[in-house]
């Protein structure tokens, strides 16, 4: 099975490439995949047919044109979309995005992921992990996190792991959060062990990935 994975940035990608052998095995022994990272997330378009700047690589505004494109594509079996909700109900944006996705028929199989509130979530699913690439992480911060939960989660885990915080990280701004968030990708996925991780929204994606290759 050929599986092509969309996530809403480069960092979420990076986290996906280190953990998708866990999950599938070695690429090609059987299943294979590519991880396309967009520069955000976007929203869904009011107008799924209208055509979106192919040089803005927003993920939810390039989604409709993705899906049909895929459809027409030899060899791809399926699409897996890995987004953040933020602040978004968890069920209204999933059903959102399952009309959305109805309204691109025909399309390949396609199935929706989400972290939720952020993909810092699921480092916090795996805290031994996290433990093992930030030795001196504060216990406070991580024992206080309720996993899952709308709360802020990047930050969190800036004031776990970062120095001076996320209040640091934001009074620096742009470029500082990107490369920390590539950073927490390159460090931590390494240690992280995809079937001890905790996080709800974790453990539907990487079920939903292995009954998809099971079929």
């Amino acid at each position: 099975m050929h599986i092509e994975i969309l996530v809403e940035d480069s960092s979420g990608a990076t986290l996906l490439e280190v953990l998708l052998p866990q999950l599938l095995g070695p690429q090609g022994e059987p299943n294979t995949w590519r991880v396309h990272a967009y520069k955000g997330i976007g929203k869904i378009p009011n107008d799924i047919g209208k055509k979106a700047d192919p040089v803005k690589r927003i993920l939810l505004d390039q989604l409709p044109k993705l899906l049909r494109g895929y459809c027409k594509t030899p060899g791809i079996d399926a699409v897996v979309i890995v987004l953040d909700t933020d602040k978004r109900d968890c069920r209204a944006f999933l059903s959102e995005l399952k009309v959305l996705a109805d309204g691109c028929k025909p399309v390949p199989k396609t199935i929706f992921r989400l972290a939720i509130e952020e993909i810092e979530a699921w480092y916090f699913g795996d805290q031994e992990a996290l433990l093992a690439a930030y030795p001196r992480a504060r216990l406070d911060v991580m024992k206080n996190y309720v996993q899952d939960s709308v709360c802020e989660t990047w930050e969190l885990l800036a004031d776990a792991v970062h120095t001076g915080g996320s209040s640091a990280i934001k009074k620096a701004g742009w470029p500082l959060p990107g490369q920390v968030k590539h950073e927490w990708a390159k460090k931590i996925a390494p240690f992280m062990d995809t079937d001890r991780n905790v996080s709800p929204s974790f453990c539907k994606f990487r079920d939903g990935l292995r009954q998809l290759c099971a079929g």
